[in-house]
């Protein structure tokens, strides 16, 4: 079974009044016998029929936007598994789940496990206040949340981010990764860090 399986979760994402459709990659990561789930996002069935019987050792959420939490009480408790968020996201956590707390602090450098992979977290705000990635690097591939897109970086008009932040967190965190590191976003295609990385300045003139 590959390291890393991917599931396309369809729903909407709300904040400051707005509602958007939007297509959310779901990322499960490890071996056939445990996984780690990175943003539940809108279909439960869906992402916890790619897990099958496998041991859910953590749902990681990489930012509390309600389109990537929506579904990570429903998928921890089936599989009895923690939450995983920077507490810097509570702010956002409380609008979807203001009864239900995460179970543990995601924290910069943290390195979770499951299948024999390591995912080292890295801590990249900017498109919301404890915005996460997780880097594997054994497997050259980084998990963006919403940080890092084919094309730049996440949005940054809403509440709770910060354009400035976030073209911080990109280029002192994830453009010194090695260029051939895959970019495995939350919406949309993948990249690779040496496919982005000479666009930076461009992202700062234009201011998106």
């Amino acid at each position: 079974m590959a390291p890393v399986d991917h599931v396309v979760t369809s729903g909407t994402f709300n904040l400051d009044g707005g509602s958007f459709d939007v297509d959310n990659n779901v990322w499960i990561v490890g071996d056939d016998r445990e996984v780690i789930v990175i943003d539940a996002a809108h279909d439960a069935d869906a992402i916890a029929a790619a897990v099958g019987d496998r041991t859910v050792t953590a749902v990681v959420c990489t930012h509390a936007h309600d389109d990537h939490v929506n579904q990570a009480p429903a998928l921890a408790d089936r599989f009895s598994a923690p939450i995983l968020l920077n507490p810097a996201e509570m702010v956002l956590w409380d609008m979807t789940w203001p009864d239900r707390k995460p179970d543990q602090e995601l924290a910069d450098g943290q390195v979770l496990t499951a299948g024999g992979i390591d995912l080292r977290v890295l801590q990249t705000p900017g498109h919301s206040p404890g915005s996460s990635c997780l880097y594997a690097p054994e497997l050259g591939i980084v998990f963006t949340g919403d940080t890092l897109f084919q094309g730049g970086p996440g949005a940054t008009g809403r509440s709770y981010s910060s354009f400035d932040t976030i073209i911080e967190s990109i280029r002192t965190t994830l453009l010194p990764l090695p260029g051939d590191t895959q970019v495995r976003t939350g919406h949309g295609d993948s990249t690779k860090i040496g496919d982005e990385a000479p666009h930076l300045e461009e992202w700062i003139r234009n201011g998106s």
